[in-house]
Formats: structure tokens, C-alpha cells, sequence
């Protein structure tokens, strides 16, 4: 199987690896990349030989987020272009979230943004001990939309809004302490800890497993095409509005954005 940003292996026990693969861009999500996974979540998912799926950033972080270009871009888009944008990120999110097949996180480094989205569709997320999270749109004037449900689901409203608004980053230990992941541990115990995950689901069922996971989906929180559709308008939205043109354009160009206090 063969992808432009991804990489794909798959081993001897039919467990597959598959690896964001733009190091250069610290696996930042173009749209190339949501096309990518989600071609991918279609795909494996609907394999039966498939045990269970890690997924992996390659370089030095997981997931840094959205590509900053694909999102300047929305900026100048019209109003269409901005819909089906917007609607190719939820529908990457719904599409590894669906999968029947189990999907464990390996994040290393940090998860940024949709990188924590990613780390909220998998069923279980593990982390080196050193990994940095931020759920970082406000800083930029946008807001954390289509990977919302996700988030709200795995950390729950109260918790969620310790980290929802602030743009605060945070270190593993919290992020497990907020349900983003299940351990955060020392690197070096990084590729133990995934194995250990992996391995009780080459004794069960595969159908019954997918079976339970669509059936723990249903009895959680609700996100359904109207959810979805929901996030893909607010953040239309936010992308219309001033505030982020300004966070991004003073983002590339490295200056403070005006909201941004001086130190003292």
C-alpha cells in the first residue's frame, strides 16, 4: 500500500505500522495527508487480516498539527473552497474513528493541535514521557472544530476546558492525567509499552472486536453527520473571520499577534 505522506508496513502477525511521513514538516497535516489517511482508515479498515494499527510520526515530533499553508490558504478561499477544506479534515477524523480495527498511538515528541485530534480517534494513545500537547488554534485566532467531538469525547467537557480555550502546552504526565493518553513513560519503553497493547488483540476475535468497538462508539458521546457538519460550519467560520487572518499572518511572519501581551 502505497502513500504519499504515509508509511505502511506490515508485519508477520499482520499488525500494521503506519507512519506520518512529512519529517520535514514535523508531520504537520496537508491535505494531501488527510486524503492519505483517510484512504488508509477506508482501506485497512475494511481488511479483515488486520490485527491492529500503530500509528507513528516519523522525525522528531507525532503530529504538529495542521499545515499552516493549507490553512493561510483558507483565508483566500471562497466560501465552497472553505466547506469541502474543512470537511476533508472531519472527514479524515470520522474515517480513523470508524474503523473497526483497533488503532493504538505511539506519540513522541508532541501532538499539536490535530495531532492531539489524532491522538483522540485511537482507542488507546501511549507516550514518551517528554512529549509536549497544546490544543494551540486560539493562539493563531482559529479554534480546535472538526477535531472537537473527538476531544470532547476522550477528556469529557469539564476536563476539556482546562486546555479547550488557552492554547496552553502541557506535558504527558497531564495529558494523561486529562484522558489523552492512557501512559506516558520514558522513550526507551516506548516500543514495550505498544507491544503490550498489541498483543492481547492477536488472541481475540477479529469481527468481535471490531463488533465491540462500533458498539462502545454508539453507547459514548453522540457524533454523528450532524456533529460533524456542525464543526465543518464553525470552523467555515472562525476561517472567515479577521482574527485569523491576523494569528496566521503574524504567526508566518513571526511577529506577536495584537492579542498577544508583552512580557514584563
Amino acid at each position: 500500500m502505497q502513500f504519499k505522506t504515509l508509511k505502511v508496513t506490515v508485519d508477520p502477525r499482520d499488525v500494521a505500522t503506519v507512519t506520518l511521513n512529512r519529517p520535514e514538516k514535523r508531520n504537520a497535516l496537508s491535505a494531501q495527508m488527510m486524503d492519505d489517511l483517510t484512504e488508509m482508515a477506508q482501506t485497512m479498515g475494511a481488511d479483515t487480516t488486520i490485527r491492529a494499527i500503530v500509528l507513528q510520526g516519523a522525525g522528531s515530533v507525532f503530529c504538529a498539527g495542521g499545515d499552516l499553508g493549507w490553512m493561510r490558504d483558507q483565508i483566500t478561499a471562497n466560501r465552497a473552497t472553505r466547506v469541502a477544506e474543512a470537511g476533508r479534515l472531519a472527514d479524515m477524523l470520522g474515517a480513523l474513528n470508524d474503523m473497526p480495527t483497533p488503532l493504538i498511538a505511539r506519540i513522541h515528541g508532541a501532538a499539536m493541535g490535530g495531532g492531539v485530534g489524532l491522538a483522540c480517534v485511537c482507542d488507546v494513545a501511549i507516550a514518551d514521557d517528554a512529549a509536549l500537547f497544546g490544543l494551540t488554534e486560539t493562539r493563531l485566532g482559529l479554534i480546535p472544530a472538526t477535531i472537537g467531538p473527538y476531544v470532547i469525547a476522550r477528556m469529557g467537557e469539564g476536563r476539556a476546558r482546562r486546555v479547550f480555550m488557552s492554547s496552553r502546552v502541557f506535558g504527558a504526565d497531564e495529558a494523561k492525567e486529562l484522558g489523552i493518553v492512557a501512559r506516558a513513560l520514558p522513550a526507551a519503553d516506548l516500543d514495550t509499552a505498544i507491544e503490550a497493547e498489541v498483543a492481547p488483540y492477536l488472541q481475540v476475535a477479529p469481527g468481535a472486536v471490531g463488533a465491540a468497538k462500533a458498539l462502545a462508539r454508539s453507547l459514548g458521546a453522540v457524533i454523528d453527520r450532524a456533529t460533524i457538519d456542525e464543526t465543518v460550519e464553525a470552523l467555515t467560520h472562525i476561517w472567515e473571520g479577521e482574527e485569523a487572518a491576523h494569528g496566521l499572518d503574524a504567526f508566518l511572519n513571526k511577529t506577536p499577534p495584537r492579542w498577544a501581551t508583552k512580557p514584563d
